[in-house]
Order: structure tokens, then C-alpha cells, then sequence
């Protein structure tokens, strides 16, 4: 091609059409391609730059799915922990099934008192106090003098001799013994030695005209006031009779406390008060858990027990209560939640030889039931709920195993590692559990053992109760992970978009401007080929000329 000879101007046409050809041809390419940088030939850095960008958003990509497989491995084993706390939920209901239960023992191991009575009538439940239950105690008053020596009053004296001038007995004066009135009358004349109403109270006339009344006279009427007669009863008398220190010893009994007033109280060398009889004991050892126990019987003051409360209250700290029936007999059974127990050994001044007429005796009527007696038709009930409470904690152990995606199980020891980054720097690590029954502290129960009684389920309530707080911690243990596995989902996806963008800006054309781009090269095309045309008509007319 170089015998061609051209022109000047035709080679400068053509020169400005291969220009606008080559870059109608580019042009044309990022139109096609979409892309201003195809090659590292059309810019260096920005093919590098962006290739780099790419190949980070693709390996943060290719993580995106390992993660979503771990979201739906935390998805599985939270599903599973809802499952496993629905079961554990009716495993509660089984044992509150077992507790609302008769109690499995037709007869619990108990003690029965004989008939305790209190001025020969049945004791209840407002006062325990009674035969067996108290002992006498000694009350002595002050030095009760004899006309004008110091002392030396005895039974067999006349009431008149007692005290002179101020400390005599004087008329209308009144000792109130347990709310009788015993009144010292010094001005009737009558051959009477004393007088009682209908209600018990007793006049004694110092002045008689038959046989004076005497100090054994009056301690004999106090006793009747005071209710200390009968079995168990023990005679006021003067202490040191006949001497310088002669002075009334009076006794409750064991059927009333002994409370003193009136005029007459002090000139007979007495105090007004309350003297209270001095109680038995009974004691039980240790049940089931619960506090050895002593249980001292009196008026109810400085911990000792009156009434029927009283003695529950003291029981209660040994899992044992009581209850008294029409005829007076106290019966003192362990309680309902440890029916199954046997009764305790039992001990005390009301049960034992201390005192004689202590109702807790063998000897007295009572009877020790030491093994408690089972209900067959409870007791079936009980077995019943223990094999469909077994049921469930096998459903426990078959939902804990099926808990897991992909191969992964959180609820039966597995461990999930998720990576973050495409470096490997950013990772997190989730560690199961193994949250099957033995794993939630849950064992499998037996018949004839468990849920025999309230004490044995509610045992079993317990380990329930403590499943049901390690699958709640377990759940938001759970959540927090999988709230952060989300966080790091989302943060990767646009960190992906960042990227592809950052990526696009480098190396996408502008479409608009390409588009113009073209037209304006097509249109330059047109015009370089008419402008090479025209330089080649002077060619053509030499031509015309040599034809």
C-alpha cells in the first residue's frame, strides 16, 4: 500500500476518521459493557482498586450463608428450649396433680393423748391446760403474825387471831381466789361456822356462836375457789407452822391457775397476782428436716402453750401438728406434707414417769402410731402420676436430641463458631448445653418412693421449679447470641453494598454521557467522510480529463 500516493488533505481526513472511529469504537464498548474500566489498561489504579473492593464484598458473601445457617441454628435450639419448657410446665401440673391428691396414708404415724380433763371436763382447744398436762405450783405468801408476835400462826388458829390493829381481819374484808369471794364477816352472830352460795362464794363468821372458823378452815375454802381438789390437787397448809416465820403456802392444783385480790389480801401476808401452774413438757426429735421440739404447756406467756394455736405454731417447726377431739384426747400426728415419715421419738414429763399423771402415758390411755398407714386407692392414684411424670421427661430427652440444624445442636453439647469477617479475626463462639432430663437436674421417678406424700412432691416441684429458671437463662443466653448474630448479618450485607458500590464508582460509566458521547462521534463520522470525499473530487476531475 505505500505505491499509494495520497493527498494531504485526504490523509488528514482519513486521520480524523480513524480518531473518531477508534473512539466511537470506545464509546461504544462502555455502552456495551456498561463499565468505563474494563481492563487495568483503561486505568491501573481503578481496575485494581475496584477488583480488590469485589473480591472482599464476594468473600464477605460467601460468609453470609455460614451465617444464616448459625441464625437458624440459635432459631432450632430456642425452639427447642420453648418445647422443653412446655414439658417441664406439664411435669408442674403432674406434681401439683399429686399434691392436690388425697394424702397417700389413711392413718399418719401419731401420738393420742388419753381423755385430758380440767375440774372434771373435757379440755379444748382455748385451753390445754389439765389433768397431766401441769403440775402444782407453790405459791408462798408473806409472815401472817399471831395477835402480836411475829409469826407463829398454825392451821388449827382462829381466823381472829390473826394480826392485831391494822393487819386483823376486819368486817366485810374479801379474798377473791379465781373470781369467788371468800368475805370475813365479824358482826353476825349465828351458830354457823361458814356459809357458800349457789355460786361459791363463802362467808366466813368470825364472830359465830357455834365453832369459829380457823386458818386450815380458810386454806380448805381457797383450794375449793382455786379448783385445786380432786386428782392432782395438793393442799395449801402454813409453812413453818407455828414458828416466826409462819406464813400460808397456797397451791394451784393442776387444773387452774390461782389469781388473788380483795381487802383481806395483804393482811393475810399474800400479794394480788396470777400464779400460774407449772407445765409439762413434751418433746420430739428432729422429722423430716425439721427442729427437735419441746413443747412446754402453760399460759401461754414466755413461750410455754395454752391453746390448740399455741401448740401448732411450736409444731410446725418440726413438720408436725395437732388436734383435739369432743373427748378431750390430744392427738399430735405429722403433718400432711410428711405423712410418709414415721413418728418421731417422743419424750417429756407428759409422756414419761415424771409425772404420774401424765395423759401422753401409756399407762393414761394414749397410743403411739409410729408407721404411718398407707391408702391403697391414694397411693395408686400417686403411681399413676409418676409414670406419666416419666412419660415427660422421656419427651424431654427425645426434644432436647431433635433440636438442631445442619448437624448442629445447642441443647445437646455442640458448639457453634461463626465467623464475622474474611479474615477470620471476627468471630463468635456459642457453647451448648446438654439440656436433657439429667441435664436440667431432673431424675426419673419411682413408685413407692416419690410422690407418696406432699413433702416428696414438693421435692419434686423443686428440681422443676430450678429446670424452669436454667431454661429461661438458658432462652436469654439465646436471644442476646442470636440478636448478635443478626446485627453482624445486617451489618455485613451493607457492608457488601458499600463495598460493590465503592467498587462501581470506580469503574461504571455514565451512561448519559456515553450515550452523547456516541451521537456526537456518529455525527463527526458523517462529517469526516464527506470532508474526505470532497478532498478526493479534485483527484477525480484529472481523471475526467484523461478519458
Amino acid at each position: 500500500m505505500s505505491n499509494i500516493v495520497l493527498t494531504a488533505a485526504v490523509r488528514q481526513n482519513l486521520l480524523s476518521l480513524q480518531s473518531t472511529a477508534e473512539l466511537l469504537s470506545t464509546t461504544q464498548g462502555r455502552l456495551a459493557s456498561g463499565k468505563k474500566v474494563n481492563t487495568a489498561l483503561d486505568n491501573p489504579t481503578n481496575f485494581f482498586t475496584a477488583a480488590g473492593l469485589d473480591a472482599r464484598a464476594s468473600d464477605i458473601g460467601n460468609l453470609l450463608d455460614s451465617i444464616g445457617n448459625g441464625v437458624q441454628v440459635l432459631q432450632a435450639a430456642n425452639t427447642g428450649i420453648t418445647s422443653l419448657q412446655k414439658l417441664v410446665d406439664s411435669a408442674k401440673s403432674v406434681a401439683s396433680q399429686a399434691l392436690q391428691t388425697t394424702v397417700g396414708y389413711s392413718t399418719r404415724g401419731n401420738i393420742a393423748s388419753g381423755a385430758i380433763t380440767r375440774n372434771g371436763v373435757n379440755i379444748d382447744g382455748t385451753d390445754l391446760r389439765g389433768l397431766g398436762t401441769m403440775s402444782n405450783r407453790i405459791y408462798t405468801g408473806g409472815v401472817v403474825n399471831k395477835g402480836a408476835a411475829v409469826g407463829t400462826i398454825a392451821g388449827t388458829d382462829l381466823l381472829t387471831a390473826i394480826g392485831t390493829g391494822g393487819t386483823a381481819l376486819s368486817n366485810g374484808d374479801v379474798l377473791t381466789v379465781n373470781g369467788k369471794n371468800i368475805t370475813f364477816d365479824t358482826s353476825t352472830v349465828t351458830p354457823q361456822t361458814s356459809s357458800t352460795d349457789a355460786f361459791g362464794n363463802v362467808t366466813f363468821y368470825l364472830g359465830t356462836s357455834g365453832t369459829a372458823p380457823t386458818v386450815a378452815n380458810l386454806l380448805s375454802a381457797i383450794d375449793t375457789a382455786a379448783g385445786n381438789t380432786g386428782t392432782g390437787s395438793v393442799a395449801s397448809t402454813v409453812a413453818n407452822s407455828g414458828a416466826a416465820g409462819s406464813a400460808l403456802q397456797l397451791n394451784t392444783g393442776v387444773n387452774s391457775d390461782l389469781t388473788l385480790s380483795g381487802t383481806a389480801v395483804a393482811k393475810l401476808g399474800l400479794t394480788a397476782n396470777t400464779y400460774n401452774r407449772t407445765g409439762d413438757t413434751l418433746s420430739f426429735a428432729a422429722l423430716g428436716g425439721g427442729l427437735p421440739t419441746t413443747v412446754t404447756f402453760g399460759d401461754g406467756t414466755g413461750g410455754t402453750v395454752k391453746t390448740l394455736n399455741d401448740l401448732n405454731t411450736q409444731l410446725a417447726g418440726d413438720n408436725l401438728s395437732a388436734s383435739i377431739d369432743s373427748t378431750g384426747h390430744l392427738t399430735i400426728s405429722t403433718s400432711n406434707d410428711f405423712a410418709s415419715y414415721t413418728f418421731p421419738a417422743v419424750s417429756g414429763t407428759a409422756q414419761n414417769a415424771t409425772d404420774a399423771n401424765g395423759a401422753f402415758q401409756i399407762t393414761k390411755g394414749a397410743v403411739l402410731t409410729s408407721t404411718p398407714i398407707k391408702d391403697p386407692t391414694s397411693q395408686a392414684i400417686r403411681q399413676n402420676l409418676v409414670i406419666q411424670y416419666n412419660n415427660i421427661l422421656s419427651q424431654i430427652n427425645t426434644t432436647a436430641q431433635d433440636a438442631s440444624f445442619n448437624g448442629v445442636n445447642l441443647l445437646n453439647g455442640d458448639t457453634l463458631k461463626l465467623v464475622f469477617n474474611e479474615t477470620g479475626k471476627s468471630t463468635l463462639t456459642i457453647t451448648g448445653v446438654t439440656f436433657n432430663a439429667g441435664g436440667l437436674g431432673l431424675s426419673t421417678l419411682l413408685q413407692g418412693t416419690d410422690f407418696i406424700d406432699n413433702a416428696a412432691t414438693n421435692r419434686v416441684l423443686t428440681t422443676l421449679n430450678n429446670a424452669s429458671s436454667t431454661l429461661r437463662s438458658q432462652a436469654s443466653a439465646l436471644g442476646s447470641n442470636l440478636s448478635i448474630v443478626q446485627v453482624r448479618q445486617d451489618f455485613n450485607k451493607n457492608l457488601i453494598n458499600v463495598l460493590q458500590t465503592g467498587s462501581a464508582n470506580l469503574t461504571l460509566a455514565d451512561t448519559n454521557e456515553e450515550a452523547a458521547n456516541s451521537q456526537a462521534l456518529s455525527t463527526r463520522q458523517s462529517i469526516a467522510v464527506s470532508a474526505l470525499s470532497l478532498a478526493n473530487q479534485s483527484q477525480q476531475s484529472v481523471l475526467q480529463l484523461l478519458r
